[in-house]
């Protein structure tokens, strides 16, 4: 019998705002927004729930549409007291010596609570409205140098002076270096952004395909980690719709298509049609860049794979697929992804306060109950599986 580490869990922190309906827009479709104000008091709530709930982070976006990553993160050290923080950066905008300080102090004074989400930056329009003119491949190509950069800095005292393609340091050293250097999550589906990553990873991300396509990806990045001796940890990025019946998690996914008008879904598909990102091209070809959506639609129509349902992509850009179905088999799908190599499980759910209690209450004690490790609820009972307290 194959050996399996636990699964982590992590949540997201909605620093656009939240809301009951999909929040719209993103990779090149607009500003996402939501009905309740990313302020700091209710994104404190997802962090306390999130913590409560034994999720190990929150994945912090970064980019036009939401809050500063670093400063909102930083805000919430005080707030929580085992919650880590996956920061999302964009190497290339930032000198690299100014993130490997960023990052140290932040571990200094979060008791090492941080972790590093890479972001290229999939549209060339939005990093020029933050005086970065690159190419994507040239992003990419960067995010390898300020990755090298960081790693000497956060590792070794000795001053580093580094001559690269686009990025050149000279006597760049730290006041000291973190007692942990914080892990580094990278994305990327392009072959580029898979060389890359293999190369600099501890986790990759993907957003979440059907079973096989991920196993696929997964394949592909594992031989490149293996021609530069490395082994990578894997993380997949979902939305998740679990309740105790599987009716009940359809009637939900019924509720949030219904919200959706079909004109606003064109706009939006639209604008993610221009996207330069391969991972968003993935995601938009799930549900035919918005063709298997119309006015009055089931919502199961859009159902991909078992309990996998792309309706969440018509109006958001980036990860577009979520979990549907009752707590056994929300728990059943997670088992079948982590039996392809998944360690890693980035959720989110609409409102993202009350999703976490779902999970928390409703997924985690039928994952305990299949035989499943979840890190952070070891010692957590797996006999039942409570009713989560949050109103329906």
């Amino acid at each position: 019998m194959t050996e399996h580490n636990p699964i982590t869990l992590h949540w997201f922190l909605p620093t656009y705002g939240d809301s009951r309906g999909i929040t719209a827009g993103g990779h090149g479709s607009g500003f996402l927004t939501g009905s309740r104000p990313a302020d700091l008091d209710y994104l404190t709530q997802i962090a306390l729930a999130a913590e409560h709930n034994g999720f190990e982070s929150v994945l912090t976006p970064t980019g036009l549409w939401c809050e500063d990553a670093w400063i909102t993160t930083a805000a919430l050290i005080s707030r929580t007291s085992k919650l880590k923080f996956l920061v999302a950066i964009r190497p290339g905008q930032v000198s690299p010596t100014i993130i490997a300080q960023q990052g140290a102090a932040f571990q200094k004074f979060s008791d090492n609570r941080l972790l590093v989400n890479v972001v290229v930056g999939g549209e060339d329009h939005e990093q020029r409205a933050f005086a970065d003119y690159s190419s994507k491949e040239e992003r990419y190509h960067k995010a390898d140098e300020t990755l090298e950069i960081i790693d000497h800095l956060w590792s070794s005292p000795e001053p580093l002076n580094f001559q690269g393609e686009f990025l050149s340091v000279d006597d760049a050293v730290l006041k000291e270096q973190p007692e942990v250097s914080p892990p580094i999550y990278f994305g990327g589906s392009s072959q580029l952004g898979i060389e890359i990553a293999a190369r600099r990873a501890n986790v990759y991300l993907t957003w979440g395909e059907p079973a096989e396509k991920v196993s696929e990806k997964l394949d592909r990045v594992r031989a490149v980690a293996a021609q530069n001796q490395r082994e990578l940890d894997y993380g997949i990025r979902l939305h998740i719709i679990a309740r105790e019946t599987e009716a009940e998690a359809w009637e939900v996914a019924q509720r949030l298509l219904d919200q959706l008008d079909p004109e606003e879904v064109a706009r939006i598909q639209a604008g993610l049609a221009r996207s330069q990102s391969e991972g968003q091209r993935r995601m938009t070809e799930l549900h035919g860049q918005g063709s298997a959506f119309s006015a009055g639609a089931g919502a199961r129509t859009l159902e991909i794979a078992p309990n996998l349902w792309a309706g969440v992509g018509l109006v958001r850009g980036g990860a577009g697929t979520a979990l549907v179905g009752s707590y056994e088999q929300v728990a059943q799908t997670i088992l079948r992804y982590r039996d392809i190599g998944l360690d890693h499980f980035i959720l989110s759910g609409y409102p993202h306060l009350e999703e976490t209690y779902h999970v928390g209450e409703g997924v985690v004690p039928e994952l305990l109950k299949l035989g499943v490790a979840v890190k952070n609820h070891e010692n957590r009972r797996s006999a039942k599986v409570a009713t989560p307290f949050i109103s329906r």
